[in-house]
């Protein structure tokens, strides 16, 4: 669990006297003021989900949003270049699930159920599936059923704690559910299970959610999906009372892989350009909604950021880089490139920010630092303290996914605090769509990144973090 630290704003105002206008109080409030009063990266954000749409990497959509992404950096006067990146090229296709036998089923009566396949499912035979369900509620017990098994589809049924996400752990809700959907398929798969599905991993009980489900090389693969948690209580329940049977059509298939790649944007710094701060969001998405909250919107308030410094005509002493990184979603293959193809510069990374939790209003900063440079950001939560800005959150992992590989390298990570208690309503579903994302909320994450940035830019730098070993994933 990250460790939070209240910063209460009458304890922020001992700072030390900058000589640097730069970095006054008065050109951070101009900076705060601008994003306040800036639409620009609400547009861009409309651009990716109403007229580009879902960016399921390896996709049409997706390659047209690293065009639109380039195209509008370019327009802003940054130096715009690629990385390239190998992604996964998995197309959903078609999904259905039925109940066709249960306790005290009335004659002729079948219940249609809601699915999503899962992000890398094979596809059922042509006709699909019919078998047994075996409900379980946690690994323990599909290991004590391991007999029953084979033959079976195995039905996860393990509710998102709304609570949880109610009371500021929205975050750790997720996780106990989706470690279901990234590991559990492959597990019913080794014990001889014919499919699996998952209960959703989100607070919205009537939508069913995608994303990403692992397969350990060598293993076998079986068709894998998302029940709405409605209907996976439903199973369950009739479950309790005997046999239920269930026709799985799944259509899903794995194309071989593209390329494809990061969009990278220099606003070249003034007297140390080879020092590199990140702000960035990651440009692709699932694709049962338009990827609004995950995470056009992050990609559009780093945009938003060099809109800012362009339009006041501020030029950082090191360079700021906009990076809308390519398949976070699905295997963070677009992280690992960057991290690959630019590991001689990596040292002169100073930090990166990441935004990948939606458009919640923002109401602080979590980092990646060592606990000495807490305090280093006084300046910044002053400067913010108008927007109600007040809480640092200091963590012991990297705050965002793609920048996690620079993290592990010694890298300063930073991300957004916003309110995510109703994030995982939309996350990976149909309902992530533009109107659920409130404008004014994204002017604040835009201010909050534009005055961390320019401070991370133009301050002394954060002290480098202990390297460590970056494990990849997937959301």
């Amino acid at each position: 669990m990250p460790r939070l630290v209240l910063m209460s704003v009458l304890l922020l105002l001992t700072l030390n006297v900058w000589a640097d206008d730069s970095l006054s109080a008065a050109n951070l409030a101009r900076i705060r003021d601008a994003a306040m009063a800036s639409d620009y990266a609400y547009k861009e954000l409309s651009i990716l989900t109403d007229q580009i749409g879902p960016r399921l990497a390896g996709s049409a959509p997706a390659e047209a949003a690293v065009r639109q992404t380039a195209m509008a950096l370019e327009q802003l006067g940054l130096n715009v270049g690629f990385v390239a990146v190998t992604v996964p090229h998995w197309v959903r296709g078609q999904a259905q699930a039925t109940l066709v036998d249960y306790p005290r089923r009335p004659s002729g009566v079948q219940q249609r159920l809601v699915i999503a396949a899962l992000g890398n499912s094979p596809a059922t035979p042509e006709n699909g599936i019919t078998a047994t369900v075996l409900v379980v509620h946690n690994f323990d017990e599909l290991q004590s059923q391991a007999a029953r098994v084979k033959g079976r589809i195995v039905v996860f049924d393990v509710p998102f704690d709304q609570h949880l996400a109610d009371n500021g752990y929205a975050d750790t809700a997720y996780q106990q559910v989706a470690q279901y959907r990234f590991n559990g398929p492959a597990q019913a798969a080794r014990l001889g299970a014919v499919a699996a599905l998952v209960s959703s991993a989100g607070g919205d009980d009537h939508q069913p959610h995608t994303g990403m489900t692992v397969w350990p090389s060598g293993d076998r693969r079986i068709p894998a999906g998302a029940l709405a948690a409605a209907d996976a209580a439903l199973i369950d329940r009739l479950a309790r009372q005997g046999r239920v049977r269930l026709h799985l059509i799944m259509t899903s298939r794995t194309l071989p892989d593209v390329q494809s790649h990061n969009v990278v944007a220099d606003l070249r710094g003034s007297s140390a350009p080879d020092q590199v701060v990140i702000v960035s969001g990651h440009l692709d998405s699932w694709d049962l909604g338009t990827g609004a909250q995950d995470d056009a919107v992050g990609v559009a308030a780093a945009m938003g950021v060099a809109a800012v410094f362009k339009q006041l005509g501020l030029h950082p002493q090191r360079t700021l880089r906009v990076v809308a990184w390519m398949n976070e979603e699905n295997g963070l293959s677009g992280a690992q490139a960057y991290a690959r193809d630019l590991a001689a510069s990596i040292p002169n990374h100073v930090a990166a920010i990441e935004s990948d939790n939606g458009s919640g209003r923002p109401f602080g900063i979590a980092a990646d630092i060592l606990p000495q440079d807490a305090y280093s950001l006084s300046p910044v939560f002053a400067a913010l303290r108008p927007l109600g800005i007040s809480v640092f959150s200091l963590l012991h992992r990297s705050p965002g996914a793609d920048i996690a590989p620079l993290v592990a390298g010694g890298v300063p990570g930073f991300a957004p605090l916003v309110d995510t208690r109703h994030y995982f309503d939309v996350h990976h579903n149909a309902n992530d769509t533009l109107d659920r994302v409130d404008p004014d909320n994204l002017r604040r994450q835009v201010a909050v990144m534009a005055v961390l940035s320019w401070w991370l830019a133009n301050a002394d730098p954060f002290s480098r973090l202990p390297t460590r070993v970056f494990e990849p994933g997937g959301d």
